[in-house]
This record gives C-alpha cells, structure tokens and sequence, in this order.
C-alpha cells in the first residue's frame, strides 16, 4: 500500500496529512457533542421554577453544578435578571453566540480541509503529467502506449486520492453543523424558559404590590 501511493508523489504526504487531522477534528467534536447531549438536560426548567419561586440561590446551584453550555448561558442571565428585559435579552443572545462560537471551533478548519484536498490532488496530477509528457520528449516521442498509460494512471492518483479525503470531509463538516444547529436551538429553547419564567415572576410582583396598594386604599 505505502509502495502504491509512493507512486503518486511528494503530494500524497499533504492530502494523507489532510486525512488525518480531518479524522482527529470529527472524533474530537464528535465526542464533544455526545457529552453536550447528556449534560443541561432539563436545566432551563428547573431553573425557571427556582426562578418562579423566587428561589434564586438554588437556581445558582443549578447552573454551576451543570458545567454545561446552557448552565454558562443561564449562569450570565441570572446576574442581571432584574436589570430590565432588554439588557436580559442582550446578555442572553451574547452569551449563546459564545457558546456557538465555541461548538463550532475547529469546523471551519474541517471545511477547509475538505477543499483543499481534492486541490492538493489535482496539483499532484498536472505535476505528474508535465512529468509524463517531459519523458516523451526526452525520448524524441518514441514511447508506447504501455508507458504513457504507466505515467498517466500514476499522475491521476494524487486526484482520486484527494477525492477520497475529501468526500467524507465535506461530509463530516455537514454532520457537525447540524450538530451545532441542534445545540443553538437547545440553547434559543432554554432562554426563552427562562424569560418567561423571569416574565412571570416580575407580573406576579406587579400584581402583588397593585394589591397591596389597593387594600391600603380601601383602609
């Protein structure tokens, strides 16, 4: 096998190169998805009825004991919960973009494998074939078809090998933008729970202080 894509020239080290560190970023994100998935599971609802209950020390536990992107997210709009709506909604969609931002890290690398490999391919190929067709000259174009067809399929490997790399890649790359997608939504999900929740909590306080003041009233 190594003497088969020895044929192909120095460029088959680059694209093998593409392959591997391709392989480590899938695993690596991969892996990183599946603890995502186990962890803040139900979060924002039992943040939201700590927060309903005015139990604002327990939803503190709640989102430090998560570790997770929608306890760091949650964690942030706790602090300024009573700030008004609008710093609330700013904080929250600030800190879901950096979360994003960190699932998403090392993807747009992955992307950028999965175009240069088939480039990388069909560089080694041109080089094979000016190789190729600079032999037929040398030889004064006294060459067989057995020896064109040699140097020719020996020159288009570096091409099926860049293809190779990077149709899986590409389809990686899709697999873990999906994958973000779906954590984003999670986290859009969960803020909206816990805006209602803070909603909520300040209607109720309205209301009650309305009723405080009404039975003063009536006194």
């Amino acid at each position: 096998m190594l003497g088969f894509l020895y044929k192909g020239g120095v460029l088959v080290i680059p694209i093998l190169l593409c392959s591997v560190f391709a392989l480590a970023i899938f695993f690596e994100r991969s892996i990183r998805f599946i603890r995502l998935r186990k962890q803040g599971h139900g979060l924002a609802e039992k943040v939201a009825v700590a927060v309903k209950n005015e139990d604002d020390e327990q939803a503190r536990n709640l989102v430090d004991e998560s570790h997770s992107p929608m306890g760091k997210v949650l964690a942030q709009a706790l602090e300024v919960k009573d700030q008004g709506q609008e710093t609330l909604e700013a904080i929250i969609v600030h800190a879901t973009e950096e979360e994003v931002r960190g699932m998403s890290r090392y993807l747009q690398a992955l992307a950028t494998i999965g175009n240069i490999a088939p480039l990388l391919g069909l560089f080694g190929t041109v080089v094979g074939m000016i190789k190729a067709f600079m032999v037929i000259q040398e030889m004064g174009g006294k060459v067989n078809a057995a020896v064109l067809a040699g140097g020719i399929w020996e020159a288009m490997l570096t091409t099926a090998l860049g293809l190779a790399v990077a149709l899986p890649t590409i389809i990686a790359h899709s697999y873990l933008v999906s994958k973000v997608n779906q954590s984003e939504a999670r986290l859009q999900r969960g803020a909206i729970i816990f805006l209602k929740a803070v909603i909520s909590r300040e209607g109720s306080r309205v209301q009650g202080v309305q009723g405080s003041s009404e039975k003063a009233l009536k006194l």
